[in-house]
């Protein structure tokens, strides 16, 4: 039986980047995104550029359980079984508390972590012998962000599961990985972002395909966590030694007027 990646996010700057690597590695896909024109156009891509690629998709809300179900059925369908997940899939809405609706509480919610972890479980009972969990997740995740409070919450609960579910897997043959980017520059908003915290931000951000080529390479070393350079190895080590309450100050300071609602 060929086995596949599934790739969630995958019409996503980072999203696709994994699967151009992927596919370069002679992996089958099966990849989902929000967008089916987007989905269908990345598929003839990656064919046009690997023609002998085995690469199926599937169009998924990921925060609407009956969406979900429907990419199931048609997974189920195919009879296909996986080998890897990576899920890329996120909402990075940065708003504070208040300034956010029902709806997109729950959007980003749902997405950030009831997805991965519905999804994961779902991978789970499809498995190869051997299945690898590749999760994106984020500095963002390192300690508390107050006005990015939703976002670094549903990062850093992402962290806490899968480092968990890493030690429940140990001797079953699964390997989970999670890995914590800083700012990857793949969109305008992205892009500004970075230029807005100038050096930090200049020092912080690491093209996609660095990022994937050093997430899939700490993935088959079967690392617990990737932080792609060296700047933000730092700054993850600097969260871990200083006050808590010293490291949401200066966050709070930097991040108070910052706002982004890009879905």
């Amino acid at each position: 039986m060929d086995y596949y990646t599934l790739i969630t996010g995958a019409t996503g700057g980072i999203g696709e980047e994994f699967a151009f690597q992927c596919a370069a590695r002679g992996d089958n896909l099966f990849l989902t995104g929000r967008n089916e024109k987007k989905l269908s156009f990345l598929t003839e891509k990656l064919k046009k550029k690997y023609p002998d690629l085995n690469a199926e998709s599937f169009p998924c809300m990921l925060n609407d359980a009956d969406d979900r179900n429907k990419l199931f059925a048609r997974i189920d369908d195919l009879g296909i079984k996986f080998s890897r997940f990576i899920n890329v899939a996120g909402v990075d809405t940065q708003l504070a508390f208040e300034k956010y609706t029902q709806e997109k509480l729950l959007f980003q919610m749902r997405v950030n972590f009831e997805a991965a972890i519905s999804l994961t479980h779902y991978v789970l009972e499809r498995r190869a012998e051997t299945l690898g969990i590749l999760v994106v997740s984020s500095m963002s995740a390192a300690c508390p962000m107050p006005y990015f409070a939703l976002y670094s919450a549903t990062k850093a609960a992402l962290v806490n599961f899968f480092s968990a579910l890493r030690r429940e897997l140990k001797s079953g043959g699964v390997k989970v990985t999670v890995l914590m980017p800083g700012g990857v520059p793949t969109r305008p908003d992205i892009i500004e972002d970075i230029k807005i915290q100038g050096l930090k931000g200049k020092w912080s951000s690491k093209p996609k395909d660095f990022v994937v080529r050093k997430a899939l390479k700490g993935a088959e070393k079967n690392k617990r966590i990737v932080i792609p350079g060296f700047a933000n190895k730092l700054t993850y080590a600097i969260t871990r030694l200083v006050p808590a309450e010293w490291a949401m100050a200066f966050v709070a300071k930097n991040w108070k007027d910052k706002e982004k609602d890009a879905f």
